[in-house]
Parts: C-alpha cells; structure tokens; sequence
C-alpha cells in the first residue's frame, strides 16, 4: 500500500496493523456529530429508520390493521381515548402557556397547552388543535415522537414524526440524541418566549427560582420563589418578573377557563417528577446509544488488529465506565436542588404516583414522596424499573449495577454521593433487592448496613 496516499510519513516503517488502525479511525470518525450525519442515524442505532417497538407503536398497529378503535370526543378530540388506552392519569395534566412546541400559533396564557405523562408517555393537547402530540420512550430507540390527527374523527390516524421534531428534540438541550426537553423560559404576555433574557433547562438540580417559566403551576410551597404563573414584558425581560404574583397558586381561573381542561390544575408535584423523569429518560437513552456504539466500535477495531472479538481495551472500558456513570448519577440523583420548606400539591397525583409502587417486605417504595427537603424519600429514580433501563447493553447495565452496589453498600463514599446518608442507601439497597428483577446474582445475599465499610 502506497504510504504517501494515506498521510503517512515515507520516511517511517508502514506496518500493516498501523494502517488498519488508521484506516478504521478514519471511518469511525467520519460522520459522527462533529463531522456530519448525526451518529445516532448511523448504524447499530439507524433511528429514522428503525421499527419502533413502543407502547404507541403497538397501538398503531393495532389501529392500522383494524383490530382497534378509538373513540373520539367532541370536545378533546382522541385525546380521553388516547389516555385510557395508554393509562396515562387525568391528575398528570400540567398547562404550559409559552409559545415553545409544535402548535405554538394556538397556545397564549389563555389558552396553554396540556400535557400528560406516566412512566414511558407524554401527550400534547391544545385547543382547537390540528393533532395531539406523543412522545413515547422506546427501550432501543429513547424518545419516538408521534401526532394523532384531530381532524379526521373516522378513525384515528397516528403517524411518527422525524426529522420535523428531531430539529428540537435531538440538540444540545437532550445531550444530542432523539429525547425530550423541559424548559423554563421569560414569557411575554402572548406566550412568546423573550430568549434575550435566557433559558433554563429543568431537571433535578435546577434552582427553585429558575423552573416553571411559561407554566402555570398550582400548589403551596412556602417562602420559595418560581417562575410560573407569571408574564414579563417584553422590554424589559426577566427584570418585569413579579415572582411574588405567581407563588402559591392553588386556582387559576382567574388566568383561564379551566372547563376546557381534563382537570383545573397544573400541580407542583407532577411537574417535579416530569423535571426528574425527562431528564433520566435522557440519560438512559444516552447510555443505550453510547453502549452500543461503544460495542461496535470495539468490533471494529479488534477485527482490525485480529484480536479476540470480545476483547476490552483499556479504552473501551474507559467508556463503558464513563457511560455507565452518568446514568448512575441521574439514578441516584446527584446535585438534587434542596427544598427549604415543604410543597403540596393540588390534585390527586402524588397519591396515585405513590400507590403504584413496587412495595417491598416493610411497604417501602422509591415511588414514595419527601417533598420536605427533597423529591422523593428515598432517591434513586424509580425509572429503574423502566423496560428502558432493562433494554441497556448488557455491559452497559452490568456496569451500572455494579457502581450501585457499591454506593449503597458505602463501599464508595466519595463526593458525589454524599448526599445519600448511610440510611438512605441502606433503605434504597434493601427495596431493590425486594423489588428490582434481573438484579446481579452477586446482589442476592444476606444486606450489610452501609456503615459496615
């Protein structure tokens, strides 16, 4: 082979191992997001193309082969049916007014767009809207985005959206991957976001008093200031905020007609857990992609060197490690912004999340709220029961689990989770191993306190 063509220095002895090398970071670098065609579109993930295999999915197939039938309401359309079919509660509804997703031409502060949410599905609602918006979470693909179209009331037509909805919900805001977005913005008084005053993004660690712009939120919470519930001017921006207005809300018809609504809240604790689920949902569908490119590449580069095909370097462990910790502190909610006084919410919600569990032998559950000082009492996300988390590369989830025991069992008491006292991973590893399936067979024995080490 010609050393010179490939940018090697003629002087230098050309082996053919170093070429292959070369010759295979050459391909697994070209059309990777820094240079092109976004990776996830790329083999082994081929999202746009992939068969979903989703909850919504399944629906459609059913609908579309005649088997099922949806109802349609002449008020919100598929919507009721939607939620009863996918069992998605009526107490999940949270009302954001700015003017930041598909049909933003229909949605003001009079008229705010409605979404639902349970484990694995968000539904969009508007007034008077041409469809109702879904985001469903695959266990390979992360985030699948579908409209139901509201005009045709013969049947129920669910398509899947791409490249449309990817403009938004594959950026900087979902770690570049197909995935889903909560923001909090400035909002005038016709729901158009005024983005010279910025943007937040709203997850566990975001501060009290930077989430909910653009939302109504109803509920009590104390001395502790959002931004919900309130407009600014767009002249003056974030300086025209009157947080004071908009804290500890509890009925919003003076700000619209609630009749139009499944129910008139938009209550506090669902939108924590909607801030804390999008953004774990993000990171398992960052650690399924990682993962599998990380497999493929290794592949690649052992084929290369003609080693074994299941051979690790110490490169490739690196990134399985790396992405296996990310997700872990997503789980066990690394940074969670602490509360300063107690929030109640306005519906049904925190009763119906909580009842759901999985219990364990002493009616514990990670499902189970604090709302005093933090999210949850014990917290490690319950989406660790997500098929999501279940669909991880098995090298992936292997890694996983084995950082997670060893932060529960305080073998690792290093900062980053320092703020899990010894009885919070003592709890947490005892309702795992009651409740968690597939759990290592190393996790099935006789509990140590997590103060014995």
């Amino acid at each position: 082979m010609n050393c010179l063509r490939r940018g090697i220095d003629v002087n230098l002895p050309c082996s053919k191992p170093i070429l292959l090398v070369l010759f295979v970071l050459a391909l697994l670098l070209v059309d990777t997001p820094g240079y092109g065609q976004l990776e996830f579109e790329r083999e082994p993930i081929n999202y746009s193309i992939a068969t979903p295999h989703d909850s919504v999915a399944k629906l459609k197939k059913s609908i579309d082969a005649g088997e099922l039938t949806l109802p349609y309401d002449a008020e919100q359309g598929y919507l009721p049916a939607l939620m009863e079919y996918l069992q998605v509660p009526a107490s999940s509804q949270t009302l954001v007014f700015s003017q930041t997703s598909l049909q933003r031409h229909r949605i003001s502060p009079r008229t705010p767009r409605a979404l639902y949410f349970n484990d694995d599905i968000y539904l969009g609602w508007v007034q008077q809207g041409d469809v109702v918006e879904i985001s469903a979470v695959d266990p390979q693909l992360g985030a699948v985005f579908y409209t139901v179209d509201q005009n045709d009331k013969s049947r129920a037509v669910i398509s899947r959206q791409t490249d449309h909805c990817l403009l938004c919900h594959a950026s900087s805001h979902t770690q570049r991957i197909p995935g889903h977005i909560m923001r909090s913005v400035y909002s005038d008084a016709r729901g158009l976001p005024v983005f010279s005053s910025g943007t937040y993004r709203t997850d566990d660690s975001s501060p009290f008093s930077e989430r909910w712009g653009g939302w109504y939120v109803t509920g009590t919470h104390g001395k502790q200031r959002h931004m919900g519930n309130v407009v600014v001017d767009s002249a003056n921006g974030s300086e025209s905020l009157d947080v004071d207005a908009g804290a500890n809300v509890t009925d919003l018809s003076a700000h619209i007609n609630t009749s139009r609504y499944l129910t008139p809240d938009s209550d506090i604790v669902a939108l924590m857990v909607l801030g804390h689920q999008v953004s774990v949902h993000n990171h398992i569908a960052a650690a399924n992609f990682s993962g599998r490119i990380t497999e493929r590449d290794a592949v690649v580069m052992n084929q290369a060197l003609e080693r074994l095909l299941d051979f690790e370097s110490d490169s490739t462990q690196r990134r399985y490690a790396s992405t296996a910790e990310k997700l872990v502190e997503a789980l066990l909610m690394v940074d969670e912004h602490q509360l300063t006084e107690p929030i109640a919410g306005t519906t049904t919600f925190a009763d119906d999340f909580a009842a759901r569990g999985p219990f364990d032998s002493q009616g514990r559950s990670l499902r189970q709220f604090d709302l005093a000082s933090r999210l949850f009492r014990y917290p490690c996300s319950f989406l660790i029961y997500s098929e999501a988390f279940d669909g991880l590369p098995d090298r992936v989830r292997a890694q996983v689990y084995q950082r997670l025991w060893e932060i529960l069992t305080g073998e690792d008491q290093s900062e980053p989770f320092a703020h899990l006292s010894p009885a919070d991973r003592q709890s947490i590893l005892e309702i795992l191993c009651e409740t968690k399936k597939g759990l290592p067979k190393s996790w099935i024995r006789p509990v140590t306190t997590a103060t014995s080490h």
